[in-house]
């Protein structure tokens, strides 16, 4: 890592991984500190430059409501053992299990009143940043991770994938897989989440653009919840025998799976998710499951944190 400029009173950094991360002021910069083991084979490449000269505290808040999120967790408890030798102690907040942005607000300030030094949080709704915005104003460095929000807020840096590309991709590799033709389902974690919507619609606007052949159910919401998934996938199974493809924006896919494991259809209908989690990934063999995609779900809390 080098230092490449200095700018409103912090030093930015650029990392291995291509991130610029505006670093906190008056910190002394040093050698870069190895990952852990389990950081680097999730793919973590952000180094911490030495120990801090002061004592810091992070607050890293995350949500608890999917398979996705636990994953999430082993992330932040990387971040806490790699960051605790180096004077640095790493809080993991939950939002709890309700995705809205009442929890994102009531996390962001809890983190204000107990005055971590920085912040890492999954901010992802748009009426979540004027309390982003009131971190950042308040001069506490906050790092969106997973899932920002459609409006841009002043946060300090975002690491996470790109929603809108992640759908095209995945509209591309669907209609690739069906050769233009076919049905397909789609099954949204929450709507009016900025992430999910843009998985969601790119999907959509790729299909409509490239592969008008291929007809479209109307789109249903399971709050991320794999029992939810499992049973609207059963009622799709049962209501559209000519079903080809389940595509699940967010969590739960591997409840989709499984109901078409449990119809008999392995090899005749699949999910087309992403999060390349155990629970999912043991669908991919069979036949239920193709192509989840990585969403870094360890490395992000590592490199934000």
């Amino acid at each position: 890592m080098s230092i490449v400029s200095l700018t409103r009173g912090r030093f930015v950094a650029a990392t291995g991984a291509g991130l610029v991360i505006p670093m906190i002021p008056s910190l002394s910069l040093g050698a870069e500190v190895a990952l852990p083991a389990e950081a680097v084979e999730f793919g973590a490449t952000v180094k911490a430059l030495g120990a801090s000269p002061r004592p810091l505290r992070i607050a890293c808040l995350s949500f608890q409501s999917a398979a996705f999120w636990d994953a999430v967790s082993e992330g932040i408890t990387s971040a806490k053992s790699y960051l605790a030798p180096l004077n640095s102690t790493v809080d993991h907040l939950s939002y709890g299990t309700s995705i809205d942005v009442e929890s994102v607000v009531n996390g962001l300030n809890a983190a204000l009143a107990k005055q971590y030094d920085g912040i890492a949080a999954v901010t992802v709704f748009d009426g979540a940043v004027s309390k982003v915005n009131e971190v950042i104003a308040a001069g506490v460095p906050l790092i969106n991770y997973v899932a920002d929000s459609a409006e841009r807020s002043n946060r300090t840096s975002s690491l996470g994938q790109v929603a809108i590309n992640a759908g095209k991709a995945s509209g591309e590799f669907i209609a690739n897989q069906l050769d233009g033709k076919g049905k397909v389902a789609v099954i949204t974690g929450w709507f009016g989440a900025p992430q999910l919507d843009d998985r969601m619609n790119g999907m959509l606007d790729y299909l409509k653009a490239n592969a008008p052949g291929i007809d479209i159910i109307e789109p249903i919401e399971n709050k991320d919840d794999a029992n939810t998934a499992y049973q609207q996938a059963s009622d799709l199974i049962t209501a559209h025998q000519d079903l080809d493809i389940i595509y699940v924006t967010g969590g739960g896919p591997e409840g989709a799976a499984k109901a078409i494991r449990d119809a008999g259809l392995a090899g005749t209908v699949f999910v087309v998710g992403y999060d390349y989690l155990p629970d999912r990934t043991t669908y991919l063999d069979p036949g239920e499951m193709l192509a989840p995609a990585s969403h870094d779900h360890h490395r992000q809390p590592v490199a934000s944190s």
